[in-house]
């Protein structure tokens, strides 16, 4: 018995340090492992922040240079206000504004403003008709004569040749700007239609880019008879409301009731005067008949750009962008722009090749230019660097010309600068070069 107690002891020693050891060593593991879990946070996760702090200084910086750039035209005389959108991969880094809506009031432009787009609205119509197309509820080759029986130009044998791609790509045949007179006078769609019986044809159909209003608004009817909608019921469901284009709107009335809208102004030698709002072309939606704002614009180009796909494929949205005619000549001030090599026309709107500085690689530019009572647009779209600039102006300035490729330039500066410290010195690229 006694040697018994006496071999309890070293027993119950020895077990006490075995226990001991162990949760020494389960504690000291746990350590070291909470450290390599620290350690090896997902460096996915340090990169997003550092992108994210990449992207913030970007944007503030393209904040600071775009602001520059209007301050000075506005301090010029160039421009009374401006409303401007930049769209980069799926986000708008700038919807803002600048100057006056009213050179005669302090009340300022901001993304807010609503302003007149006037052609810019027909790249709204050619999408809309892509959109349509992809569903099977029309087509490029149908005949315009089928949609609208009172419509003739030229013969019947030339008038069965007019397809809806022809009236969308300015390619009918019709002399140019053909009865704009008609559609600033007021008169409606269907007796517009019936009075090109009277026009006599420059070409035939698809031969010969000459630039149209009257005709191209025929395309809002003719999708209005595919869907059994105005277009304007049409943009809105499938565009304007899924897209949250609060502002968008295509009507005199509402504009005219709109608190924060842009005046339109003209130029008497070196002083601004402020125009009247008026009711032209919201009988022709199609062809000039949408107003909106920059924020609204920034969500249109970003889907432009393809970011939402769940309203319309990439695919689908090609089909407005393909180069249908060749706009020839070297007059137009977008074939002046830094390296342009050649301009087309596709479904309300204008396709340009360039080349950026001494590159060999050819690159794209969907455009459009947009002029009426006195307000002056540019919209851009880059696909080949995601992005998007659109500019709205409240007076029919000569600054117009050349926003476009002013602020592509200053985009170009601001993300090919040397990359700020905070960057992660990693492989990949969080801005692609534009």
């Amino acid at each position: 018995m006694r040697r018994f107690k006496i071999l309890v002891g070293p027993t119950l020693l020895i077990l006490t340090l075995v226990v001991l050891a162990f949760y020494l060593f389960k504690d000291s593991s746990n350590i070291a492992n909470d450290k390599v879990a620290a350690t090896s946070k997902p460096i996915e996760n340090l990169i997003s922040q550092k992108e994210r702090e990449l992207y913030n200084v970007h944007q503030q910086e393209l904040k600071n240079a775009v602001k520059a750039y209007f301050d000075k035209a506005i301090a010029s005389g160039d421009i009374v206000g401006a409303g401007v959108s930049i769209v980069m991969q799926d986000s708008i880094v700038i919807s803002d504004g600048f100057g006056k809506r009213n050179i005669n009031q302090n009340a300022g432009v901001d993304g807010e403003t609503v302003f007149r787009l006037g052609s810019l609205s027909k790249g709204f119509a050619g999408i809309l008709a892509a959109n349509l197309k992809h569903e099977g509820k029309l087509d490029w080759k149908d005949k315009v004569s089928d949609y609208l029986p009172e419509f003739q130009l030229g013969d019947r044998k030339n008038t069965d040749k007019i397809t809806l791609a022809n009236i969308l790509s300015h390619t009918s045949g019709t002399p140019y700007h053909s009865y704009t007179n008609l559609v600033e006078a007021g008169l409606s769609l269907k007796e517009i239609a019936g009075r090109f019986k009277a026009v006599k044809p420059i070409s035939q159909p698809g031969l010969m880019y000459s630039y149209q209003n009257a005709m191209f608004a025929l395309c809002g009817e003719i999708m209005s008879k595919a869907t059994g909608q105005e277009i304007s019921t049409s943009l809105d469901n499938r565009f304007f409301t899924p897209l949250g284009m609060c502002s968008t709107t295509m009507d005199y009335e509402t504009l005219e009731h709109t608190e924060n809208v842009a005046m339109p102004h003209s130029q008497r030698r070196n002083s601004w005067r402020t125009l009247r709002l008026n009711d032209n072309y919201y009988n022709a939606i199609a062809a000039g008949g949408i107003n909106a704002n920059a924020h609204d614009m920034g969500r249109w180009m970003r889907f432009l750009l393809g970011h939402n796909p769940e309203l319309m494929g990439k695919d689908a949205l090609a089909e407005a962008f393909n180069p249908f005619v060749e706009i020839k000549g070297h007059s137009k001030y977008y074939q002046r722009w830094p390296g342009h090599l050649n301009s087309y026309y596709g479904f309300g709107w204008r396709i340009h090749k360039y080349r950026e500085d001494d590159s060999s690689q050819e690159k794209t530019i969907w455009h459009h230019g947009g002029s009426v009572n006195n307000y002056r647009n540019e919209i851009a779209v880059f696909p080949e660097a995601d992005l998007g600039i659109c500019v709205l102006l409240n007076s029919n300035s000569k600054l117009a010309r050349v926003v476009i490729p002013d602020l592509h330039k200053i985009v170009k500066e601001v993300y090919e600068r040397n990359t700020p410290k905070i960057a992660l010195n990693s492989s990949r690229e969080p801005n692609p070069h534009l």
